[in-house]
């Protein structure tokens, strides 16, 4: 694509030197220089004026990383795509990690994680060792041993034991629980707390809501909690549903192929507001410029800036749109340099419930091709709707055209999860 923009390597140097890193990488998108999400997972083809370019997500692994471990994006969203990470980037992400942990003054809390096991929760892990706290505890949100569940988990849940073993940082045993029954790790958390001690949980952010709904639901009192949620929108439904266990939190933004890219300001205004590491990442966006490509006005469109980054990205749109600030909130965050300010961070290409994403094409397709071959009607006679239940659960709504007729309510929500089920491990 530089090639393409008649943009060299020199050119790109002086660019950079002359405009600063983000005006370049604007100037760049203008001369076509991005890949959306679909061209970066190579679904489809990118179009550049009359040139077409095949895109291989491995050729955009950084030739100069070695692979240490072999993590994958999330199966949820078709086939899962390999990602490389080099335990230099590991540690490059672990110094970030401390700062942001120190200025919550959580170095010596206690810290648990309880997500989908995977390449990403196992660098989590590693560098909560890398910064002196390794993780106390482990949970996981799937049992391997459910019938029908893809054998690579069973896998991931063993690697987590085994890459501990041999980088000398030993991690705790797994343990399953289940979203639906998370009483065990409220009952750790507030354990924890009785012995004058502060629990920390990462998580995805339905199932930290689910956590606190039932430990308030049974009383287990969680004041003085902390939480640490990616993974989905935080919104102010589920903030206070949180909160009103006693937790605090704060959120994490990232995403597989670039590693966590913004940090929980402790001073929000938005509930889901970060501070980006821009010593990692830059972020930029189109505003309305190329507007045949696709991307809305405020899409994030991220470039990796450090050499040990995994995956070399220039101008990627991983499907995300927010708002990008530039405001003094007088947090430890900002008094560390990271000033810019992202916030209200939506998605306009996915759909993400419960720590789980879809590419939007692949739930159109179930919508308008899937469902209406079963029971009838026609492509825009079945919708999707994201929408929060009481209490800040993440809900979806499946509507159906009255002028179908009726039909068993069950039944179609079987075949669409039997659908969406089928093309993910």
């Amino acid at each position: 694509m530089l090639e393409l923009a008649g943009c060299e390597y020199g050119d790109f140097e002086r660019l950079v030197r002359k405009e600063g890193v983000e005006a370049a990488l604007v100037t760049l998108y203008g001369l076509g220089v991005y890949l959306t999400v679909d061209e970066l997972k190579g679904r489809r083809r990118a179009v550049r004026g009359s040139a077409t370019i095949d895109v291989v997500p491995s050729q955009l692994w950084n030739p100069s990383s070695t692979v240490h471990l072999l993590g994958q994006t999330g199966g949820s969203r078709g086939t899962p795509a390999p990602v490389p990470h080099d335990l230099r980037w590991v540690r490059d992400g672990a110094v970030n990690k401390l700062l942001a942990i120190e200025a919550r003054g959580g170095r010596s809390w206690r810290h648990a994680n309880w997500e989908t096991p995977g390449g990403g929760a196992i660098v989590q892990l590693l560098r909560f060792s890398a910064i002196g706290a390794p993780a106390v505890r482990t949970f996981v949100q799937l049992d391997p041993a459910i019938p029908g569940v893809s054998p690579a988990y069973g896998r991931r849940v063993r690697l987590l034991r085994w890459a501990g073993r041999v980088l000398g940082v030993p991690q705790p045993h797994p343990r399953y629980v289940a979203l639906e029954q998370p009483l065990p790790i409220a009952h750790w958390m507030a354990a924890v707390l009785r012995a004058g001690e502060t629990p920390h949980l990462m998580t995805f952010t339905s199932p930290a809501v689910r956590l606190c709904r039932a430990a308030l639901e049974a009383g287990v009192d969680l004041r003085g909690a902390q939480l640490t949620v990616t993974g989905e929108p935080m919104t102010a439904a589920r903030l206070a549903a949180i909160r009103r266990a006693g937790a605090t939190v704060v959120s994490r933004y990232g995403s597989n192929e670039s590693g966590t890219m913004g940090y929980g300001c402790l001073r929000p205004e938005a509930p889901d507001e970060v501070h980006l590491w821009h010593d990692l990442h830059a972020l930029v966006q189109p505003g309305s410029s190329l507007p045949d490509s696709g991307l809305p006005g405020q899409a994030l469109l991220i470039s990796s800036l450090r050499p040990t980054a995994p995956v070399i990205l220039l101008n990627v749109s991983m499907g995300d749109q927010a708002e990008l600030v530039q405001r003094a909130c007088g947090c430890g965050l900002e008094r560390l340099g990271w000033t810019t300010h992202v916030r209200t961070i939506r998605s306009f290409e996915k759909l993400t419930a419960g720590g789980m994403t879809f590419l939007d094409t692949d739930v159109i397709r179930v919508l308008e091709v899937v469902l209406p071959a079963r029971f009838g009607g026609g492509p825009t006679d079945y919708q999707l709707i994201e929408d929060e239940a009481d209490g800040g659960g993440a809900c979806l709504r499946l509507l159906v055209h009255p002028a179908i007729g009726p039909l068993d309510a069950d039944a179609v929500a079987q075949v669409f999860l039997e659908v969406i089920g089928s093309e993910s491990p």
